[in-house]
């Protein structure tokens, strides 16, 4: 599941090199955190949120066919440090 959403990113930003995926596993859920540059964060949010809230659909549909419970955070990496882009907002 990491795997495709690396893929998803990575063919949406310009630096595909600077985006990193960590996949932090629960009990019964697992939260996808993706890390991109400054620069491609509104790529991957796009318009009002409407690229993260898709790509939020295709992993928690890919979850649930697997029987588990998935969540997609995006970070932006300004200047070292990260700056989390709550889920509601996107």
């Amino acid at each position: 599941m990491k795997q495709l959403v690396e893929t998803i990113v990575k063919a949406l930003v310009d630096s595909p090199d600077e985006v990193v995926v960590t996949e932090v596993s629960g009990e019964q859920a697992v939260i996808y955190e993706i890390r991109v540059g400054q620069r491609d964060t509104g790529k991957v949010i796009g318009k009002m949120g409407r690229t993260a809230q898709a790509i939020r659909t295709i992993v928690k549909a890919a979850a649930a066919k697997a029987g588990k419970s998935a969540t997609v955070q995006i970070d932006s990496d300004v200047a070292g440090q990260t700056e989390a882009v709550p889920e509601e907002e996107q």
